[in-house]
């Protein structure tokens, strides 16, 4: 398989990066996302393309971005109401991320609000992975054996994150790996619902659809974090871009996720959940 590097940042693997860190993004690539996320929202567009397919539901834009003789490519998006039968949100997109740099996770690509033809609408930092979760299930792509342990712990992080944010659209192309076998998030705009679907039980359980999905082990500073959150902390973080009945639903979740832990902790003990 060619070998592409993750487009973001330094587009630089950086060697010795320590996976022990729950944290997908480098602690060199996160020093920088102040950066990126100003040039996602100053940088002049200069080319345009839009991806229309069956899968591409919301019809984004892949946009090309240059500033300061740097260009970086974005998708871009704006849907606001139901499209094709589902409930889309651009606004959600960048909730998504502030939320994510908020509690440390460090898995959503910097997303931030631009306007493009007139139009509000979010844009994401464009990333070129080595492959996306499809890509790894149907070429029978085995993860390096001492990869297996990390690569796990992330699958649960990500669980954990789209049971918070009732993400209820986290199909395989929505989950990029990278060279080094980092596991980068993307596509949000049909997270953060509100109905009883969504807050009287976990998208991701032992009950899953296709079998049981569980957060088999969580990092303790990221459940720390969940149980500080807070209505006015929420607030505070997504700004305009949730509202009010929609936070509240995220701290529902968040109850029933520290529920869930706390059953595993005392079934099995708190080293084997937590590290």
């Amino acid at each position: 398989m060619k070998k592409i590097l993750i487009a973001f940042f330094s587009l630089v693997i950086i060697i010795g990066f320590n996976l022990q860190c729950f944290a997908q993004f480098t602690p060199e690539e996160v020093a920088e996302r102040a950066k990126w996320e100003e040039f996602l929202k100053t940088a002049e567009i200069t080319g345009q393309e839009q991806m229309v397919s069956r899968e591409a539901v919301t019809n984004p834009w892949k946009l090309t971005l240059e500033k300061d003789g740097i260009i970086r490519n974005a998708l871009w998006k704006n849907p606001k109401g139901r499209q094709k039968g589902f409930v889309e949100g651009w606004n959600w997109e960048i909730a998504a991320y502030l939320l994510d740099k908020h509690l440390g996770l460090n898995m959503v690509p910097p997303t931030v609000e631009k306007r493009f033809q007139g139009n509000r609408g979010s844009s994401q930092l464009w990333v070129e992975s080595k492959m996306n979760l499809k890509e790894k299930v149907e070429n029978k792509v085995n993860c390096p054996p001492r990869r297996v342990f990390h690569w796990n712990r992330a699958t649960y992080l990500h669980r954990a994150f789209d049971n918070l944010i009732a993400n209820e659209d986290r199909h395989q192309k929505q989950i990029l790996i990278t060279e080094d076998w980092r596991m980068i998030l993307i596509d949000h705009s049909r997270s953060f619902r509100t109905s009883k679907k969504f807050t009287k039980k976990l998208i991701y359980s032992e009950k899953h659809k296709e079998g049981p999905k569980i957060m088999k082990e969580l990092p303790r500073a990221f459940v720390e974090k969940l149980k500080t959150l807070t209505f006015e902390s929420i607030k505070d973080v997504v700004g305009e871009y949730l509202t009010d009945k929609e936070i509240n639903a995220v701290l529902v979740r968040r109850d029933l996720i520290l529920k869930e832990i706390d059953k595993r902790i005392k079934e099995f003990g708190e080293d084997e959940v937590l590290y």
